[in-house]
């Protein structure tokens, strides 16, 4: 319902509110000028004043260009009638000929039957021949001699209504300058009062980032408008200077403006030249130039989109068109734009930026999480490969995946994931992991990878970029010989059903780095299978947890039987969520007797790096890694 009487409000008062949206837009593009001349030691008034006068000379200057070169091209266009004709004569010869044949052809035979089937004039009745004798009364309607202000009002109004619009929208637009602090406040009042300093801030600064693109967008359009009047000058093509003005103006309308411009040029280019080269280069010329100015130049000044999703420009280009007519459409990336900018600041409004902006709607941990839970391993990957492009690996599975498996973790204990959803999201991770193993654990370069996939979203750039620690580096010393062994480190998972993933990215990353690891699931420690582990060659043992629920009375158990079994090997634990007790009770780190806790598998693989660095005889003494060690 309120739906419905906004859009209602919007198409009924569209003759007040286009005036008024119009004001609202242009007091943006003038604002950096206003601030400009108040640089200058311009008092506020004059400096507005001064700003809508530069602002009404150019369009005023614009109009009159655009009227003079249109009135030089209506007295012109008889002289392009003969090549039109000839054009038009050797395309219906080429095409339209032979249908136009077919056509007469078929006329022929119809013609013929219908002379067979045609009625004689005796069979025509009484009725219509004395109806036939009959004369119409003529009829004239007479209207009254119009009054001279019936006069003055028809020819005039229309003239002089875009005039009123005009002085209408500038008027308002001064008024939006002259008092923009006080119309900021206003509308702190009515969406944010409760914290001034968050939406002041988010205000001014919605206002500086439409200010900058309405201005960066100026310049593009006006350069674009240049290029195209310079380069059809160099083609031949009368009357470039039109064409150039009339490009910029089309430009400002999103996906179409510039085919539009196209048009006039291209179809002047057809009736100017009798052969074709000339059409042939305008369109090669607006093809180019479009291409740069789209691909190119508006990508590097103003980022990669305008902040707005694809689909949200052309069903806001369809909505507004649709509402308020070509107006509409000219405003409709403007008007989507300021609603973003507000849902992105104002918390009540968050919505809109939510539907119409091009951030992604889940973090890069929940949309990995609902990869993995979808069963679709290959949109994890191209997820993957993006967020690998900017941070290394173990970045990547400590800041996405193991929070990630945390969701899954707290999931299946509160019983939301079935069976079958648990199963495929292991197997899911599994797959990510690895398809991840030709990725070195290393900061990649500031240039692309062999494969091109897309760049980081804003929200994904967000993500820590952790450098490596110097620990890791190939500088850093040689890996022993004794860590080398595929059995030097066991990464052995916890109970949870998620932990397997969690042991198996932290035995790819010390694989990565020269050291030997073996993932082991559980049940190979557990009472009755410890007795039959290998223990050959082991150097360190690394347990992960993600989910002990404050109970780590398995996990103490755990320890002592690998205690029992390896007395002398050190024993990492790795308990990923971070807010875990363990990780901040001295009292519960000692009672379970292992010698390094850590939060993040790149303490854990630091840890085993260093001591397969250094290669002691005995065990390395206790150091302070991560969230704290048994001293």
């Amino acid at each position: 319902m309120v739906a419905a009487i906004v859009v209602a409000a919007l198409y009924l008062a569209r003759e007040i509110l286009i005036p008024i949206t119009i004001a609202v837009l242009l007091s943006f593009l003038l604002a950096p000028l206003v601030g400009l001349l108040r640089r200058a030691r311009l008092w506020r008034t004059p400096a507005v004043l001064l700003a809508a006068i530069l602002a009404l000379g150019v369009i005023i200057g614009i109009g009159g260009a655009i009227g003079t070169q249109i009135a030089s091209l209506v007295r012109e266009v008889p002289r392009y009638s003969g090549t039109i004709e000839q054009k038009i004569d050797t395309v219906r010869g080429l095409t339209i000929g032979r249908v136009n044949g077919l056509i007469g052809r078929l006329g022929h035979q119809l013609a013929g039957a219908k002379a067979g089937a045609a009625p004689s004039a005796a069979a025509t009745g009484p009725a219509e021949a004395s109806s036939a004798g009959r004369q119409p009364v003529p009829v004239e309607v007479r209207q009254p001699n119009p009054t001279s202000f019936a006069l003055v009002s028809r020819y005039l109004s229309p003239a002089l209504s875009p005039f009123a619009t005009l002085g209408i929208i500038f008027v308002v637009a001064i008024f939006v300058l002259l008092q923009r602090e006080d119309l900021r406040d206003r509308m702190i009042r009515l969406i944010g009062s409760g914290d001034l300093h968050s939406t002041t801030v988010a205000l001014d600064d919605g206002g500086r980032r439409l200010s900058r693109y309405f201005l960066t967008q100026l310049a593009i359009n006006t350069s674009f408008g240049f290029i195209i009047g310079f380069g059809l000058l160099l083609i031949g093509v009368p009357h470039p200077a039109l064409w150039g003005i009339v490009s910029a103006l089309l430009r400002f309308v999103p996906y179409i403006g510039s085919f539009l411009s196209a048009l006039f040029p291209i179809a002047l280019a057809v009736a100017v030249e009798p052969g074709w080269s000339m059409m042939m280069w305008t369109i090669a010329l607006y093809v180019v130039v479009e291409s740069l100015a789209g691909q190119v130049v508006e990508p590097l000044l103003y980022g990669h989109s305008t902040g707005l999703s694809p689909a949200a420009v052309v069903i806001a280009a369809i909505f507004w068109s649709w509402l308020w007519g070509p107006i509409g459409l000219v405003l409709s990336t403007p008007l989507t734009l300021c609603l973003v900018v507000l849902g992105r600041h104002v918390k009540r409004l968050e919505f809109l930026e939510v539907m119409l902006g091009d951030r992604p709607p889940l973090t890069p941990v929940e949309s990995f999480y609902q990869r993995v839970l979808a069963g679709d391993a290959d949109e994890a990957r191209e997820h993957a490969e993006t967020l690998l492009k900017e941070r290394s690996l173990s970045t990547y599975y400590d800041e996405v995946a193991l929070k990630g498996l945390q969701l899954a973790a707290s999931d299946a204990q509160r019983g939301v994931l079935q069976s079958d959803q648990l199963h495929r999201v292991k197997e899911t991770i599994d797959e990510v992991v690895h398809d991840l193993a030709r990725y070195d654990d290393k900061q990649p370069a500031p240039a692309g990878g062999a494969k091109e996939v897309a760049g980081p979203t804003p929200e994904e750039s967000k993500l820590p970029k952790h450098p490596i620690p110097d620990s890791l580096t190939p500088e850093a010393g040689a890996i022993a010989p004794a860590w080398r062994s595929a059995s030097a480190v066991l990464c052995i998972a916890g109970r949870g059903p998620l932990d397997e993933a969690a042991a198996a990215m932290l035995a790819q990353l010390l694989q990565k780095h020269g050291i030997g690891a073996r993932p082991m699931a559980y049940a190979a420690v557990s009472r009755g299978q410890i007795g039959m582990l290998d223990t050959r060659d082991v150097a360190m043992i690394c347990i992960s947890y993600l989910e002990i629920s404050g109970n780590p009375a398995h996990l103490r158990y755990l320890v002592e039987r690998l205690r029992q079994r390896l007395a002398r090997v050190p024993i990492v634990v790795g308990l990923w969520p971070v807010e875990d007790a363990v990780l901040r009770d001295e009292r519960l780190r000692n009672e379970l007797g292992a010698d390094y806790y850590v939060s993040s598998l790149r303490e854990a693989v630091d840890i085993c790096v260093k001591a397969a660095q250094v290669a002691p005889a005995n065990r390395p003494e206790p150091m302070m890694v991560g969230s704290g060690a048994r001293g």
